[in-house]
């Protein structure tokens, strides 16, 4: 009787903690989707633990419970964000021969990435300067993505020494969020902001 009666305790215990945990993850989850949403509304920098907390229906304490600072809750903010706004596949963009025309879908799925998620990365961008966290999550992620992307698309062309740092120069600059920013705000939609683009670094690569 006593063996039975500890293994329904053991069980009750665990079923408990499997549900405490649960929980956890779901108020942390409401958190990060809370930030999120106010981080894409006013930016990072205007975003207060009182707002989050208040949209995401728990205390300002809760919210520290689960983030303790912007170096945590930005990461999980990121990660709210990215599985509803993902990054372009560029697989079968890279798996084209021409280097110009690789150039060219690249930056055209990029940009249509770009104007998807232009109300988060506009601000983002646009606060980073006064925010050393968002700065450095920036870094370490966005602008080492476009740096990869940009080496991957430069190491296509022949180009060798000066020219081949002017041209890795011209891409990165063509892969940046604030470029395609600047063409959409002159007129051109993302397939001719792009063809734009690819016709200069196929100039430069010549």
């Amino acid at each position: 009787m006593l063996t039975w009666i500890n293994t329904v305790s053991t069980q009750t215990r665990k079923y408990e903690l499997k549900a405490r945990a649960e929980s956890q993850r779901e108020t942390r989850d409401r958190i990060a989707r809370a930030a999120a949403e106010l981080h894409e509304e006013k930016g990072v920098a205007q975003t207060t633990v009182a707002e989050i907390a208040r949209r995401a229906e728990v205390t300002r304490l809760t919210v520290y419970n689960h983030f303790a600072d912007l170096s945590e809750l930005i990461p999980a903010c990121s990660a709210h964000y990215m599985a509803l706004h993902p990054r372009p596949d560029l697989d079968d963009a890279f798996a084209l021969e021409d280097p110009r025309e690789r150039v060219r879908t690249t930056l055209a799925r990029l940009y249509g990435w770009y104007r998807e998620i232009e109300p988060m990365f506009g601000k983002l961008f646009s606060d980073r300067a006064s925010v050393p966290e968002l700065d450095r999550f920036l870094e370490l992620n966005i602008d080492r993505m476009q740096a990869e992307l940009a080496d991957s698309l430069a190491s296509a062309f022949p180009a060798r020494g000066r020219r081949a740092d002017r041209l890795k120069a011209l891409i990165r600059l063509a892969v940046e969020f604030w470029t395609w920013h600047r063409l959409s705000r002159d007129g051109l939609d993302d397939e001719a902001a792009a063809d734009l683009m690819a016709a200069a670094v196929a100039a430069q690569s010549a």
